[in-house]
């Protein structure tokens, strides 16, 4: 048995689990985990460390991947991947995933989002939806061009949106190896004066560049640059204006723009407006919107926003991987001290964590240092999170990633952050 014939049957699990969550139609996994085994077969002599295997093996299941949801793209003739594609948005915990396509679908009329179901995803030619139908087949044709075009109109990311856009090579391609070790030691208190979820400290001035991660294959997928533009004020409150530019390293390395409104004030900061581009229209969301803006970006009651001057307060108690908490909608505490070792430093960290509320599923882990400032972030997922989404529980989906009880339920990590802060 050959050396890369070891490799592979060692991390074979690990590799299939990947392909076969992105991919929902096993034919087609198969298909390109064929692809991935021919490409490593090719390229293996060119690896030259490797302990590093893994995380080489998954970045080419991850490009094969990328390929195979291009090429239905360019067949569909529409910027669109298949349903089970997701993107990234924005959110106060950090990056959220959202199915686009479903979305834009849901604002259609019902006779477009009919045409479009069954020529795109059942696949049926047009003189087979015509019967289908009980309609012309001239019929079906100007009812599906009326449909492309409406979609194209509501789609949030046009093909001819920005491009390129200043050089994001800061941050490291793959994720430096860490340790996280608990210290006896009392944690410290520290004030935290980042904005949750985005790791810029709301001030004039100030600016950051931050990454995120996948996991397990410690791949880096996105990257984000944040400044701080001028003052501004929202519904009479006064606060900074933020820009943010989001790169994703896909082969396309299309940029998205965003700006928010945000406050800093002594004992809080909190996310005052958001808008982002959706074609030609600016969407905005403020404080005043109600549900709407809180379930994405508010946080306490009100919108006061997170306390800034953080000290271990006991609402959140844990115990190695072991969580409890009281029962309250905003949670955000002190759990205990860590040293991190991570890209051969070492860090003295408090592990702030924070709970959504038990319908929202979503927990994270900022580990901070004495400054304040993020060394690590972690995202974790309640094992049936958006599950009528995935099809999948995240145990079984990312069954090689980090794992934590909490409050007698599994949540499962999912991507890490770092920012330019540790670099």
């Amino acid at each position: 048995m050959d050396e890369l014939e070891k490799l592979l049957n060692v991390h074979r699990g690990s590799l299939e689990r990947y392909v076969r969550f992105r991919i929902g139609i096993p034919a087609d996994a198969d298909d390109v985990l064929q692809e991935v085994y021919l490409t490593a077969c090719l390229k293996f002599p060119q690896l030259k460390n490797r302990d590093s295997f893994r995380a080489w093996i998954i970045s080419i299941a991850r490009s094969k991947c990328n390929d195979y949801f291009r090429r239905k793209a360019s067949r569909y003739e529409l910027p669109i991947d298949e349903l089970e594609e997701t993107v990234f948005c924005d959110s106060r915990y950090g990056i959220e995933q959202i199915s686009i396509v479903r979305e834009t679908l849901e604002l259609l009329g019902n006779k477009e989002k009919q045409i479009l179901y069954l020529y795109y995803w059942k696949e049926m030619p047009q003189a087979e939806i015509a019967v289908r139908l009980d309609i012309p087949l001239g019929t079906v044709k100007s009812r599906l061009h009326t449909a492309k075009l409406s979609f194209k109109s509501r789609y949030p990311y046009p093909a001819g949106r920005s491009k390129g856009g200043r050089a994001m090579k800061k941050l490291p391609e793959m994720m430096p190896e860490y340790r996280i070790r608990p210290d006896a030691r009392t944690p410290f208190s520290v004030k935290w004066e980042e904005l949750m979820g985005w790791f810029l400290i709301p001030r004039m001035g100030e600016r950051i560049s931050w990454g995120t991660y996948e996991m397990p294959s410690r791949v880096r997928s996105h990257v984000y640059e944040l400044e701080v533009t001028g003052r501004a004020k929202m519904h009479g409150i006064e606060g900074v204006e933020i820009s943010a530019s989001e790169a994703s390293y896909s082969d396309r390395k299309e940029v998205i723009h965003r700006r928010f409104i945000a406050q800093l004030t002594d004992t809080h900061c909190r996310y005052l407006a958001a808008f982002r581009d959706e074609g030609d229209v600016r969407n905005y969301i403020t404080f005043l919107d109600g549900d709407a803006f809180m379930s994405v970006w508010g946080f306490g009651e009100d919108n006061c926003g997170n306390e800034t001057n953080l000290f271990p307060r006991g609402d959140i108690r844990r115990d190695g991987d072991v969580i409890t908490s009281v029962d309250r909608k905003y949670l955000l505490d002190i759990v205990g001290r860590y040293q991190i070792t991570l890209g051969g430093k070492s860090y003295d960290t408090v592990c702030v964590m924070c709970i959504e509320n038990r319908r929202c599923g979503v927990v994270s882990e900022h580990f901070l240092d004495r400054s304040g400032r993020t060394i690590l972030w972690r995202r974790f997922n309640r094992d049936d999170w958006a599950i009528d989404h995935y099809k999948k529980r995240w145990s079984e989906a990312l069954a090689d990633n980090d794992r934590l009880i909490i409050n007698g339920e599994l949540y499962v990590q999912w991507y890490d952050c770092i920012t330019d802060y540790i670099l």
